[in-house]
């Protein structure tokens, strides 16, 4: 398989080879925003304007309309921007500054949707453990009815309740796709503390683990100091 930004890097470079100067390219994938700058450089030097796009809606996007972050010289937005307006909900497309800029906001997009994810998957593991046997998707429903923590991800759970109330058909495996670990790598350059990101990467790390070596040293240091019982495998 080849990486994600290698394929963009070739899809690019052939887009590239057929483009006149004045064309207007744009990326509008999960690219690190430091590519998208170098990208924009190469290809301004021979004439070809650049925009980083952030796309966000997932497979909703396509009946709900995208909401689209945009960077790169402005008038190759100007240019672009009807095409952007078909593909977006009402007032869902902006340009946010130079090349760089659309994608470094979504990349922060995408670090506040982890800490979103980890905080419902919390406390929906709570109200699953107690002992009210609580419809989740009902609960999901009220929640969206006037609540402070209503959101589409809310109503995305509630939809995956409403099929599977114990979720028994899936893994909790989650994957990364890199801009969780891009952004909190930014905040560590810029001396900016995000603590609800670490842990939340740090989670779907473990979600990949089926038994951590770490939890056995833990398992294996109580027995040692203390005699505490041990699972063994």
């Amino acid at each position: 398989m080849v990486p994600a930004g290698e394929a963009t890097e070739q899809v690019l470079s052939d887009l590239a080879a057929a483009c006149a100067p004045g064309d207007v390219l744009v990326d509008g994938g999960n690219s690190f925003y430091k590519d998208s700058i170098r990208r924009a450089t190469a290809l301004a030097g021979r004439g070809i304007r650049f925009l980083d796009c952030g796309t966000s809606g997932g497979v909703w996007g396509l009946t709900e309309g995208y909401c689209l972050m945009v960077g790169g010289p402005a008038d190759a937005f100007a240019q672009a921007r009807p095409a952007m307006d078909t593909l977006a909900p009402p007032d869902g497309v902006r340009h946010l500054g130079p090349a760089g800029a659309g994608h470094y906001a979504k990349m922060v997009h995408n670090a506040i949707e982890y800490g979103m994810m980890q905080a419902y998957a919390e406390g929906f593991e709570l109200l699953h453990a107690s002992e009210y046997g609580y419809d989740l998707a009902q609960l999901s429903a009220l929640w969206m009815r006037g609540s402070v923590v209503r959101s589409w991800l809310l109503e995305l759970a509630g939809r995956a309740f409403a099929k599977d109330g114990d979720l028994s058909d899936l893994k909790g495996i989650v994957a990364d796709s890199g801009e969780g670990r891009w952004t909190l790598v930014d905040s560590i350059d810029r001396a900016v503390p995000m603590p609800v990101l670490a842990l939340s990467l740090q989670m779907r790390f473990r979600s990949r683990q089926e038994d951590s070596f770490a939890g056995k040293v833990l398992a294996a240091l109580r027995n040692e100091f203390g005699g505490h019982a041990v699972t063994k495998a």
